[in-house]
C-alpha cells in the first residue's frame, strides 16, 4: 500500500477524541481493505479438501477455498489505531471469526457432558420437559408462562402440552393441548441416531442448513441449538453437538447471561440483533439452562402422558 493509500485510507478513521466508527464508514473502510485483499492476495491454487478438524480445534473444514487477512493494522496516531480481523469466503462475503474462548468452553461442556450417564428408555414412554418462557401478544404486553411438554420417546402417539400463565394480560390460568404425532418432527429415538462423530455430525448439520438463515453460519448453530434440549437425555450426543459447534465460527462467550427464568450463567452467543441467540449454562457445572429466550427447568422420562415427574 503507497502513502497515498494509506493516507485516505487514514482520512476515514475518527479522530483520536471520538474513536467510535459509524456504520457507513465502517463500510467505507471493509470496501477499501477489499480493494487491497482483492489487488494484492495471489490467486489461490487449487488444493484438496482438508480432513475434518479434531474435536474441540474450532476450525470448520472449508467448503470454499478462503483467504483470511489476520490483522489489517492501518498506522494512524498512537492514539487511534484501528485492527481489522475478516475472514473473506471464495465470494468476496465476509465471514464470522472463530473465537478460542468460545471453542475452549465447548470443549468443557462436551466433556463435562460426555461423563454423564443416559437413562435406560422404553419406546412405550414420554420424555417430559418443562420450560418457562415469555409471550408477546403484542399492544397488550407479555405474558410469562410455563409449559410442559409430554412427546412420545418414539413419536408414534400422541402427546400434551400443558401450558401455566404466570402472569400477563390474559390473565393466570392452565390450559392443556393435545400435540398431535407428527412424522416431521425429532424423535428422541432420531437425536439417538445422530452421529456421535463430530466431523460427521458437523457435515450433516452443514449440509442441511446450506442456504438458509442470515448466515449460513447462524443457521448451522440455529440447528443445533434446537436438538439441545432433547440431547439432554443422551450425553454422548449432547457431547457431539457441542464438538460440531466448536467447529462454527461466529460464537462468542458471555460472561454474565441469564437464561428465561433469571438464572445466571455463562453464555455462547451468535448471530447479531434481533437474530442474536445466546445459549446459557450453570456457571459451574456447566449445565444447559436454556436460552435468554426459554429457560430449560426439567427434562426427564416418565410413563405416561401428563404424568408429573415427582408423581
Amino acid at each position: 500500500m503507497n502513502p497515498t493509500e494509506r493516507q485516505e485510507l487514514a482520512g476515514l478513521l475518527p479522530s483520536p477524541g471520538a474513536p467510535a466508527l459509524s456504520s457507513d464508514r465502517m463500510t467505507q473502510m471493509e470496501a477499501h481493505l477489499m480493494q487491497e485483499i482483492t489487488k494484492e492476495a495471489p490467486a489461490p491454487s487449487p488444493s484438496p479438501a482438508p480432513a475434518p478438524a479434531p474435536a474441540g480445534s474450532g476450525r470448520v473444514p472449508p467448503r470454499r477455498l478462503r483467504r483470511t487477512v489476520a490483522m489489517l493494522a492501518v498506522p494512524v496516531t498512537a492514539a487511534a489505531v484501528l485492527t481489522t480481523v475478516l475472514t473473506v469466503g471464495g465470494d468476496g462475503e465476509a465471514r464470522p471469526a472463530t473465537d478460542s474462548e468460545a471453542v475452549a468452553l465447548l470443549d468443557r461442556i462436551a466433556k463435562v457432558t460426555a461423563a454423564k450417564n443416559a437413562p435406560p428408555v422404553r419406546d412405550d414412554q414420554y420424555v417430559y420437559t418443562l420450560i418457562q418462557g415469555t409471550d408477546d401478544l403484542t399492544d397488550e404486553g407479555l405474558d410469562r408462562f410455563r409449559r410442559a411438554d409430554w412427546h412420545a420417546v418414539d413419536g408414534r402417539r400422541d402427546g400434551l402440552a400443558r401450558t401455566t400463565v404466570l402472569s400477563g394480560p390474559s390473565g393466570k390460568g392452565t390450559t392443556d393441548m393435545r400435540i398431535q404425532a407428527d412424522p416431521n418432527a425429532t424423535t428422541y429415538r432420531e437425536l439417538q441416531a445422530l452421529p456421535t462423530d463430530p466431523g460427521a455430525l458437523y457435515d450433516k448439520v452443514w449440509s442441511e442448513t446450506e442456504g438458509q438463515g442470515p448466515t449460513h453460519e447462524e443457521a448451522a448453530l440455529e440447528m443445533i441449538g434446537s436438538m439441545l434440549e432433547g440431547a439432554t437425555l443422551l450425553p454422548d450426543v449432547g457431547a457431539t453437538l457441542y464438538r460440531a459447534a466448536a467447529r462454527i465460527p461466529g460464537i462468542t462467550v458471555v460472561d454474565d447471561a441469564k437464561d428465561a427464568s433469571g438464572r445466571p450463567g455463562v453464555g455462547l452467543a451468535f448471530g447479531d440483533g434481533d437474530d442474536r441467540k445466546v445459549w446459557v449454562f450453570e456457571e459451574k457445572k456447566l449445565t444447559y439452562l436454556g436460552s435468554e429466550d426459554v429457560a430449560l427447568l426439567d427434562v426427564t422420562v416418565v410413563d405416561r402422558k401428563g404424568q408429573n415427574p415427582a408423581d
